[in-house]
């Protein structure tokens, strides 16, 4: 056993076993300008703030909410796949693994949150999948977007195990398809309830 009551300075130090820091209830500072080598699990039961960016050499897994924020306009998250063959890369996965699947489950939602005049966080528009039937052999989706218009949140678009529909809110909305030469040829009129072709 080596006991130390003043300043150690080594230029190397070798320790085989376990280090055991007592005589204060925290230690506040340690300040380590090389690498570090952890060859089992690093318990951190406070904030962990890095300074430069930090580099995964394996996967990560959150277990709880997490939050991703810049204070300018670069990519916020950016998912790169290095793969070279001809399969498809990179894949974001939005996976409801529950335990009891029941019909009619949210299965995903993608919310376009920005600020009003008011100082008010507002959903301007999102997509939501729908789990309708969870049957084997017969399941069933649904997708839908919707955008807030005229400060109401309307369906727009939704795609159904039966039919697709726009509109579905029956909101004064036009549905126009362009073509080359023409901007309006297929139109649909959604105040005078009228289809115009050309």
């Amino acid at each position: 056993n080596l006991t130390i009551t003043g300043e150690l300075d080594a230029a190397t130090l070798d320790i085989s076993g376990a280090i055991d820091v007592a005589g204060t209830a925290n230690l506040d500072v340690v300040d380590i300008d090389g690498a570090v080598n952890m060859a089992t699990t690093a318990l951190v039961t406070g904030v962990l703030t890095t300074t430069a960016a930090t580099v995964f050499n394996g996967g990560f897994a959150s277990n709880a909410a997490s939050t991703i924020s810049t204070a300018d306009n670069s990519d916020t998250l950016t998912l790169i796949s290095t793969d070279a063959d001809a399969n498809v890369g990179p894949i974001l996965s939005l996976y409801r693994n529950s335990a009891n699947p029941a019909d009619n489950d949210l299965l995903a939602r993608v919310n376009f949150f920005g600020e009003n005049d008011a100082d008010e966080k507002t959903t301007y528009a999102q997509m939501s999948a729908t789990l309708l039937d969870m049957t084997d052999g017969t399941e069933d989706a649904s997708l839908k977007f919707g955008t807030r218009t005229a400060g109401a949140f309307d369906s727009r678009l939704e795609f159904l195990p039966a039919e697709t529909v726009f509109n579905e809110d029956s909101k004064d909305i036009d549905f126009r398809v362009e073509s080359n030469g023409n901007a309006n040829m297929v139109f649909v009129d959604g105040g005078n309830d009228k289809v115009a072709i050309g």
